[in-house]
């Protein structure tokens, strides 16, 4: 359903009215689907709704993200375009909703495209507006009356098209942007990141080049070195395709004869192409961690462990009690431990990228360097794992989340005393 809400208010006669429809948000419905508790009453209830009423947008925008979440990322997509042409605003609704009202700027796209500005909220008493960019951002008076925006469009290997289309919108807008600096976000690229920590004394990041699959073809033949791509690259290398996330389509290449199967097999024309480094522990474990950063402040949101090199929280041996108990322990002394034996490092990061808030994927190297993999604003962050399974998760993503709200909500109180 859609409802016609306040737009910004700037002191004309007659108050401007924008369109704008309700979403149960990414939040609740992954939840739902994750725990599978109520999920096919959910299902049927949000269809019925797109049934009844083929213009409720709000419906059909939550019907686009069940189905993505249930493995339909092509069908869950075309849905989510219908509805962002019938309406671009959506609004999700925590708790009272008293707390911050905060206008989040996205992108079409799965739920890596955008910060998960919906989980991080869970638990507040925020209101939340998400609006799609497609063509460019509103004009202020276009949009919904917020205390603070937040752009939250990901970088992408595609060139972050989506990012660039809000260069320089932001110079003007009436209200604070957290990471409103779409230039910023535009550089944590795989190979951008590398390349400003080449050669830094505590922040390792694998040399790593952006390559077509015609260079690639040429190293696989023999006719150059992996070199000639990128000074200090050579066999071993990890190879992935551009845009591919969670391990899909990345390898682990010993030599030319083995790059030239996997090109076999991987229809791609462009790839990423990085340093293997062995980050394996004295006991031969491979521990990745992501921290997010909140105002300069790191905050852990899990530690994958794992027997494999290529670690990532789902396919991580955390089933095994023992790496719990590993995880458990580095959230109980991350402040005191881990983020202070790495402050130099955590400081460089935040300097350099200039961002209120990012994620990176990270390792620790057995000389004390900190191993980091992945810079983004948009990396999974949720408090979904069962309580039972995992009891120590639940303080450390509330202190987590704690920190998001202030951080939005500081600014957001101060504007309503401004203007009381």
């Amino acid at each position: 359903m859609l409802h016609d809400v306040p737009a910004m208010s700037f002191g004309s006669a007659e108050p401007q009215r924008v369109k704008l429809a309700d979403s149960l948000g990414v939040a609740l419905l992954g939840r739902t689907v994750f725990e599978g508790v109520g999920l096919e009453t959910l299902w049927e209830s949000v269809r019925q709704q797109c049934l009844a009423d083929p213009d409720d947008a709000g419906a059909l925008l939550d019907l686009s993200t069940l189905l993505q979440m249930r493995g339909d990322r092509e069908k869950g997509l075309e849905l989510q375009a219908v509805a962002i042409d019938m309406c671009r605003f959506y609004r999700t609704i925590h708790g009272t909703g008293a707390g911050p009202k905060v206008l989040m700027f996205a992108t079409p796209g799965d739920l890596m495209a955008n910060t998960p500005v919906d989980f991080l909220l869970e638990g507040s008493d925020a209101e939340i507006t998400v609006c799609y960019v497609t063509d460019g951002l509103p004009d202020p008076a276009e949009a919904p009356e917020h205390d603070i925006a937040f752009l939250a469009i990901s970088h992408a290997d595609d060139g972050s098209a989506a990012v660039r289309k809000v260069l320089g919108g932001f110079d003007a807008w009436p209200r604070p942007v957290v990471n409103g600096r779409p230039g910023l976000i535009a550089a944590l690229s795989r190979d951008g990141v590398a390349a400003r920590f080449a050669g830094h004394p505590q922040v390792l990041c694998p040399t790593t080049a952006r390559v077509d699959r015609a260079w690639l073809g040429a190293i696989a033949t023999g006719l150059i070195p992996p070199s000639v791509l990128q000074p200090g690259l050579a066999f071993p290398v990890i190879v992935r395709p551009l845009g591919s996330h969670a391990g899909n389509g990345l390898e682990r290449i010993e030599d030319a004869a083995a790059l030239d199967a996997y090109l076999a097999g991987q229809p791609a024309e462009a790839f990423f192409v990085a340093s293997f480094f062995d980050y394996a522990g004295v006991d031969g474990l491979y521990r990745k961690l992501r921290i997010i950063f909140i105002k300069g402040q790191p905050f852990l949101a899990h530690m994958a462990v794992s027997a494999r090199w290529m670690v990532h929280y789902l396919n991580a041996d955390m089933g095994e009690e023992a790496n719990r108990l590993q995880e458990a322990e580095m959230m109980a002394t991350f402040d005191e431990d881990f983020a202070r034996r790495h402050a130099d490092a955590f400081d460089a990061l935040v300097s350099t990228f200039g961002l209120d808030y990012f994620g990176v994927d990270c390792a620790e190297t057995t000389d004390g360097r900190l191993l980091v993999f992945e810079a983004d604003v948009a990396m999974i962050v949720h408090a979904m794992d069962s309580a039972e399974v995992y009891p120590y998760k639940k303080p450390a993503m509330a202190k987590l989340f704690a920190a998001f709200v202030e951080a939005l909500s500081s600014p957001a109180a101060q504007r309503r005393r401004l203007a009381a």
